[in-house]
């Protein structure tokens, strides 16, 4: 993949051209596994952007995006292949009123690509137009352990098995992207296998370029405002903490009611597109919202 970034520049301005404002770290291991054809492993809290790299990458590059989206009781199978039983047992049916049809002739021809579903993992692994597609497999802390280790052996040599087709190698390895939430520890044979990054909640300053860049709309006031107010939301003791995607969804929730500026009475009104369970929100509501605001407004006018 060498040819896709020469530096780590590179890296920087393809993400920055989808409006992906990453830091040098991150720029860094994205630039190591394009290089290396390394699966990139991102840990770290929802809404923090980790299902957005493989996304950017994808529309950056012109290349197929391919999701596998992990859940509890995601086999291999799944996410590999299923045949298309509905077409096969028409197949069989027409076969039978068709004389001289052979059995074994039926047989190769039930079990071929004609009647093969192809799901996320063989995708991957086929030929693209435009080059290696970007596979992501969003939230593998979802998933169990079986699984986890069916996906090191496919990601090893970048092939799958169809017992009654074969073997399907990768001509070549598809730019992978893997991401958890953490709600559980993923096994250390699967992170031996990436480059590993733990993707935090950004800080100020770089949350107010993340803004600026995907909701230009904003006015700096109302930005620094709205970056602030987060900030010392996530400092609060709450069950799920505003990620940068509820950030950027308040943002723009605020411009679509013409705020010019946050208000106890807005904010109680929109803490739903920040705060995504009940608890929260009426920890966060009243009294509590005002001292954060007034703490949040001294903050502003100090920096300007």
């Amino acid at each position: 993949m060498s040819e896709v970034a020469a530096s780590i520049e590179e890296v920087e301005a393809l993400l920055r051209s989808q409006n992906y404002v990453a830091d040098r770290a991150l720029a860094t291991v994205v630039f190591l596994s394009l290089r290396l054809d390394r699966p990139l492993f991102l840990e770290g809290e929802a809404g923090v952007g980790k299902t957005e790299i493989a996304k950017v990458l994808a529309a950056s590059l012109g290349r197929r995006l391919i999701r596998l989206q992990c859940y509890e009781g995601l086999d291999a199978t799944a996410a590999v292949y299923e045949w298309n039983f509905a077409a096969q047992m028409i197949a069989i049916r027409t076969a039978e009123v068709v004389e001289g049809t052979d059995r074994e002739t039926l047989t190769d021809e039930l079990f071929s690509d004609k009647f093969l579903i192809r799901r996320p993992l063989l995708e991957a692994m086929t030929p693209q137009p435009g080059g290696p597609p970007v596979l992501l497999i969003d939230e593998i802390d979802r998933t169990d352990e079986p699984f986890e280790a069916f996906l090191l052996e496919a990601l090893s040599d970048y092939q799958v098995t169809i017992p009654e087709l074969g073997t399907f190698r990768a001509e070549r390895p598809p730019i992978v992207v893997i991401t958890s939430n953490r709600t559980r520890e993923v096994h250390d044979a699967l992170k031996r296998r990436c480059l590993y990054h733990w993707l935090d909640y950004p800080g100020f300053a770089r949350e107010m370029e993340i803004l600026a860049a995907r909701v230009p709309e904003a006015s700096e006031k109302l930005s620094r405002e709205v970056v602030a107010f987060v900030q010392r939301l996530r400092a609060e003791d709450l069950f799920k903490r505003p990620g940068v995607a509820e950030t950027i969804d308040w943002a723009k929730a605020l411009l679509a009611l013409d705020v010019v500026e946050l208000s106890p009475d807005v904010i109680v009104d929109t803490l739903g597109a920040l705060l995504k369970y009940r608890d929260d929100i009426q920890k966060i509501a009243g009294s509590e919202v005002e001292k954060i605001l007034a703490d949040v407004r001294t903050e502003v006018e100090a920096g300007d």
